[in-house]
């Protein structure tokens, strides 16, 4: 249950108008993800963003998961024409039918990759290394949308038949999964993440 917060934490200035904004920021937004089915489930999530906004997303991400068998991507890409026509009268979700076949392939690609001995966790952090990039942002109009590396991940993502996976997917992505650390640098999250990532980075080490 998200919490009603009437703090006066120093928080991103993107997330301080709404609390179920506020609570995503607060918990999830930048934190390193490693579960794959959680992965699988961010992709999809922001695909079925663009064109739209983040917050739209949270208000539907609970129906999303109940309806799409909580992002397994075995059980996705068995989805036939009907359960397609199915989802597509669900008022609960974006009712975009290339957005849900994009799901559906998505999780047919992610199916061969694990056939081919890769798991999204291994892909994905394989572009940073294994460790979060430390950006230090001042200002959220510092905060890129896209960045070289982002273009990089989408081109490999389509070489792989992905779909819904330009590069500002893919930065809101990296952003989202802890990737990047992209909360401003007197964000209260930012130094609790950076600090997470150097105790990982040790730990790694020793």
């Amino acid at each position: 249950m998200m919490k009603q917060r009437t703090d006066s934490l120093t928080r991103c200035e993107w997330c301080v108008n709404d609390p179920l904004y506020r609570d995503y920021h607060d918990h999830e937004w930048g934190v390193p993800l490693h579960d794959n089915q959680k992965l699988f489930e961010f992709l999809c999530l922001e695909g079925a963003q663009a064109g739209l906004s983040w917050l739209t997303i949270l208000r539907k991400r609970e129906r999303y998961v109940q309806v799409f068998d909580g992002f397994n991507p075995d059980a996705i890409a068995r989805y036939d024409a009907g359960k397609i026509a199915e989802l597509m009268n669900d008022a609960g979700i974006v009712r975009n039918e290339l957005k849900v076949r994009a799901f559906v392939n998505n999780a047919q690609s992610t199916l061969s990759m694990r056939e081919s001995g890769m798991t999204l966790d291994e892909f994905f952090w394989d572009f940073v290394g294994g460790q979060p990039i430390q950006n230090a942002w001042r200002t959220q109009d510092q905060v890129p949308a896209r960045t070289g590396l982002s273009d990089r991940l989408s081109r490999a993502l389509g070489k792989l038949g992905f779909a819904f996976v330009g590069p500002t997917i893919c930065y809101a992505f990296m952003q989202a999964t802890g990737m990047v650390n992209d909360h401003l640098v007197n964000c209260f999250r930012y130094p609790q993440l950076r600090e997470q990532a150097g105790q990982l980075t040790k730990q790694a080490t020793d």
